[in-house]
């Protein structure tokens, strides 16, 4: 290794607090306090990172609670390279062991959801299936038919109302309430923006068999044993309108 490799992953350890890998480039002198101005400056970069990626987990405990909190995520989950665009992978599971965060056991939930919200916005880019391409399918090659997911496709669900609660939170709504019943919050995203909403029992019902590979009549079995009242034609068309699925993949006829 050359020494300017060896002086480069030296300094870098020195910013995670590994202070004496500097010594050989100090002359016997200590750790130059310069060092402090680029903790400082990585440690701000980090919780500015955070707070832009979770901020509806920021909005519910305020500035000076979340400040804290990602201080010390940063401290113990460091980033793994250089952009922190869809930093904070692990925040959501390390607020569940986070001890202050015990009063607000919701709180990694709704991080949960924001995480969905960066994935969904970074994922692969793929066409959204049109519903001109379906029109001339007879209803048994549709129903044989199976369809693949957006790759920005994201879908959570809670036994409770935790979904309803992030929508309100994030659409800066001042009554939050936490409803007892189920949800399930999916998110996809369209022409550059992510949007997200609640879906009804038959649409979840219908979506996590089409994710499973199911062919869309089974799909819809699932979805009419959800809901009976919810008409499948329009649940279709709705899910296609949000631009949920990309490929269409035909069964091989005999």
């Amino acid at each position: 290794m050359s020494e300017l490799l060896a002086f480069q992953d030296a300094f870098v350890a020195a910013l995670a607090g590994e202070d004496e890998r500097l010594s050989p480039w100090c002359a016997g002198h200590d750790t130059p306090q310069g060092l402090g101005v680029y903790r400082n400056t990585i440690a701000k970069g980090c919780v500015d990172a955070l707070a832009e990626n979770f901020p509806t987990v920021r909005a519910l405990v305020g500035e000076e609670w979340f400040t804290g909190a990602a201080l010390l995520f940063s401290q113990q989950s460091p980033p793994t390279h250089a952009a922190l665009l869809d930093y904070g992978a692990d925040f959501p599971s390390w607020l569940e062991r986070f001890p202050p965060a015990g009063e607000l056991p919701y709180l990694a939930g709704v991080a949960h959801l924001d995480r969905l919200w960066i994935e969904a916005l970074f994922a692969a880019e793929a066409p959204h299936l049109q519903a001109a391409t379906l029109s001339s399918l007879s209803s048994g090659a549709l129903a044989a038919a199976r369809l693949d997911p957006h790759p920005s496709l994201r879908m959570a669900t809670f036994d409770a109302g935790l979904p309803g609660l992030w929508l309100a939170a994030r659409a800066g709504d001042e009554t939050l309430e936490l409803s007892e019943a189920p949800q399930t919050l999916m998110l996809i995203r369209r022409a550059g923006s992510v949007t997200s909403r609640l879906l009804g029992e038959a649409e979840a019902a219908f979506l996590h068999a089409v994710r499973h590979g199911e062919p869309l009549g089974v799909a819809a079995e699932h979805a009419a044993e959800a809901d009976r009242e919810t008409p499948i034609a329009t649940l279709f068309a709705s899910l296609i309108a949000d631009g949920v699925f990309t490929n269409l993949d035909l069964e091989t006829q005999p």
